[in-house]
């Protein structure tokens, strides 16, 4: 028998040492090896990057035809085919493009094949499959770690999202290199910009503190969006689409392509309504990309000029408990303990228990504008030189809309009325919240990459210029007081400084270490009151050294491992200056120190990703339960606190049209030493309780993602994707009382396209959300009290749509 199968086994071995092939080669352009190169075995999973000498390798072939496809940044792509039968070497020659490609202009931000770092990236056909009106981060939610929600309940209007439990004002995003978050809140709202996704090449998104980028830190991830790049032919495309909750979407897009080999213009129209699946949650959004660049060879001057308008009716309350469980008495005690008016239980009361919208004023909304200018010039000094400068201008301005009852007069600086013997003091009046704000810039970076060493030197300037001002644009008793009255006015002048350094450089076959060196300096003042008329003036210098460091080493053709080390600090928003107690000492920067540890294994039919991190960070900012002499919540510094887990990525080509793609993410997150406080109304002060080690609040410890995609042709796809997020505590206290139930949501999206004689193609699009149609909330609030000795609370959960589908037409011309 131990004979029979050490025969086996020398049979076995012999059988895999035949279909061993290994096929190697040198990629050069212009006479020089162009160390870096992507070289990618087309439909499989596998790709290499040159070595310093500009040599790839894949071993372990089998016999048969491929087709590599093999791209460096300024070179035209080129498609080699082979036949393979034996061990085979080639040199394939790139050759310059006619014109520098669009890619420089993100290379300095971006990370590369050997960046020691966790990321994925999505191109825009990923984006353009996905895009049926939808906000952008419902397009990357099959990205690891990544969790969405939507206020509206389907995804169209104000839309946020968490990786790793991070949230969205600690995600640093930019768009072209240049960043897009508020300079002042840290926060992306992607309904400001609606259906950007249609002006997208693509999306980067990179998990932890990743490399260094210009604006706000990237305190958790970053995700960078590149537009559109050149289209060398004129092409024209309209899409419509239509669904559920009245949601329409129309995008209408065209170019000239390549005019006299030097100029092209691109330009883009969109408009997106929706109705919502919550009560009056309405979207009304409009947005327009103008693009228009000139090529000279080895240099791009771009301007790309894009704005959005977007005017949402406000769901931003949530549904209490009481209402999702039809808790009548729960409900009338929301008026009982002076929570809402006798009127607004009623209101709660004879609504939907999961479409319940708390605002009924006609005019409720958010109403916004954001116009972005970017200029962008980028010169290829030769094949390893290259310089990149933007100068940037944002200029947004909008208000939201609130009807209030029975304020008090003097919060609006208003003086008590005289009516016939009677002082009035209190009237119902309607209020805008105004912000107005200027946001201008530069960032450069000069990239060398040739042989053994990849460097980029960078970095940006920019001033954030915000006034916040409110209005009382209706009173019942207004008194001798002007309408459009101004009661409260402030300011936020935020100078941001920052320059870095980056160098990757093989030190040995197959071993590169990684270094990136960033210094940012900050100086933010505020001027003025804010709406509860405290005085919040205030000034603000911060100077933030923030390295990393990596190794990456490739242990075979096809496996890969890498180890980095990196140091992030981020700066308190206005939010937490503004709401701090007089008197206080105002919160401090935030200190972040991220371990992360990958290994990557790829081959033609199954492709593995391993990811571990640790983010222990010192005075990490959360809520507490802590209150200003207002009343409002504060942040607090706390502080000891800790994000670690794995992150498992996998792909299968079950068959040749057939794949499977998936991602885990396990994890702990948890505050060391927590104390919660809580409002004591039977004493007007507040009671503190020493938890100990409790979890961070929105952040479960298990997400998952599945896809799978069949295509049998060129012309016809599905896909069938789900996703899961774990049980999620609401606030910082691990109090099973205030979770978010786990939930599992599965999608399913199909595309059919075809030609005709008036269309280039016509594209058929079907989505359905939610197939099985399960109840979930994504996203909630709570506020806890004492009340009689009793502990009481009030909270606010946002339930997402059941099933509901989206149908879809593209037509190229």
């Amino acid at each position: 028998m131990k004979k029979f199968n050490v025969l086996l086994l020398l049979q076995l071995m012999a059988v895999v040492a035949f279909g061993q092939i290994n096929l190697t080669g040198v990629v050069k352009g212009e006479g020089e090896p162009l160390a870096g190169a992507s070289v990618v075995i087309d439909k499989t999973f596998y790709g290499v990057s040159a070595a310093g000498d500009g040599s790839f390798e894949f071993k372990n072939l089998k016999k048969g035809d491929y087709k590599l496809k093999v791209s460096f940044i300024g070179f035209e792509t080129k498609i080699v085919e082979l036949s393979l039968n034996s061990d085979k070497e080639i040199l394939v020659e790139l050759q310059p493009d006619v014109v520098l490609t669009d890619e420089v202009l993100v290379s300095a931000t971006r990370a590369k094949d050997k960046t020691p770092m966790a990321y994925t990236n999505i191109s825009g056909d990923e984006i353009a499959q996905r895009n049926m009106g939808q906000d952008i981060p419902y397009l990357l939610q099959l990205s690891p770690s990544f969790v969405t929600t939507s206020d509206a309940g389907a995804g169209v209007g104000y839309t946020n999202f968490r990786i790793r439990g991070t949230d969205l004002n600690r995600i640093n995003v930019s768009v072209n290199g240049i960043p897009i978050n508020d300079a002042e809140s840290h926060g992306t709202w992607f309904v400001d910009q609606p259906d950007m996704a249609s002006s997208l090449k693509n999306v980067q998104i990179q998990r932890g503190v990743g490399t260094s980028t210009n604006g706000a830190a990237a305190f958790g991830a970053s995700i960078n969006l590149q537009t559109n790049s050149l289209h060398k032919d004129a092409y024209g495309e309209f899409k419509t689409a239509a669904g559920t909750f009245s949601t329409f979407k129309n995008t209408l897009s065209a170019g000239t392509g390549l005019i006299n080999d030097h100029f092209t213009v691109d330009v883009r129209l969109s408009k997106v309504t929706s109705d919502g699946y919550v009560d009056r949650a309405s979207s009304d959004l409009k947005s327009f990309f103008v693009s228009g660049a000139y090529y000279a060879g080895n240099t791009v001057l771009k301007l790309n000029v894009f704005s959005g308008f977007e005017e949402t009716y406000q769901s931003w309350y949530g549904v209490p408990t009481v209402r999702l469980n039809n808790d009548t008495e729960g409900m009338q005690r929301y008026a009982d303990h002076w929570l809402m008016t006798q009127e607004e239980v009623d209101h709660m009361m004879a609504s939907d228990s999961r479409t319940y919208n708390y605002y009924t004023y006609a005019n409720q909304v958010d109403h916004y504008q954001q116009d972005h200018y970017q200029l962008h010039f980028s010169h290829k000094f030769n094949s390893y030189l290259n310089l990149n400068a933007s100068a940037h201008y944002t200029y947004g301005r909008g208000y939201y809309e609130n009807y209030k009852a029975d304020e008090d007069l003097e919060d609006y600086l208003i003086d008590p009325i005289e009516n016939g013997g009677e002082t009035i003091e209190t009237s119902d009046l309607i209020n805008r919240k105004w912000l107005d704000n200027d946001f201008y810039g530069i960032t450069y970076s000069l990239n060398y990459a040739k042989n053994k060493s990849d460097f980029t030197f960078g970095g940006g300037y920019s001033i954030y210029d915000g006034k916040h001002f409110g209005n009382v644009i209706w009173a019942q008793y207004l008194g001798e007081a002007d309408y459009n009255l101004e009661w409260y006015r402030s300011t936020g002048l935020k100078k941001d400084f920052n320059i870095y350094a980056k160098y990757n450089y093989e030190v040995a076959d197959r071993l590169n270490l990684f270094a990136d060196l960033q210094y940012r300096g900050i100086n933010y003042e505020i001027e003025g009151i804010d709406d509860d008329l405290r005085d919040v003036s205030q000034k603000h210098d911060f100077h933030f050294f923030n390295p990393k460091l990596g190794i990456f080493y490739q242990a075979a053709d096809n496996q890969e491992l890498y180890l980095s080390f990196a140091v992030a600090n981020r700066e308190p928003n206005r939010t937490a200056y503004v709401d701090y107690p007089a008197g206080q000492e105002p919160p401090v920067h935030e200190t972040l120190r991220d371990w992360e540890m990958g290994y990557n294994f790829a081959s033609s039919v199954f492709s593995f990703n391993a990811n571990y991190y640790y983010m222990s960070y010192k005075d990490q900012l959360v809520l507490t339960g802590q209150i200003n002499d207002v009343g409002a919540p504060i942040m607090v510094n706390v502080d000891k606190s800790y994000r670690t887990g794995v992150e498992l990525q996998f792909g299968v080509q079950i068959a040749k049209n057939f794949q499977w793609n998936g991602n885990t993410t396990l994890s702990l997150n948890k505050i060391k030493d927590f104390t919660e406080y809580v409002d004591n109304w039977d004493t007007w002060g507040q009671e503190a309780y020493d938890l100990g080690t409790t979890d961070l609040a929105f952040s479960p410890n298990v997400i998952a993602n599945s896809q799978f995609v069949y295509s049998p042709d060129e012309h016809f796809s599905i896909a069938l994707s789900s996703s899961y997020v774990g049980k999620q505590y609401i606030d910082n206290t691990s109090n099973n009382d205030q979770v978010l139930d786990a939930y599992i949501v599965t999608n399913l999206k199909a595309d059919y396209s075809f030609n005709t004689k008036l269309f280039e193609e016509i594209t058929l699009h079907f989505m359905a959300n939610n197939l099985l149609n399960h109840t979930y909330e994504s996203n909630a609030w709570v506020y806890s009290y004492i009340l009689g000795g009793e502990r009481y609370k009030m909270d606010g959960y946002y339930p997402q749509a059941g099933t509901h589908f989206m149908f879809g037409m593209d037509f190229k011309f």
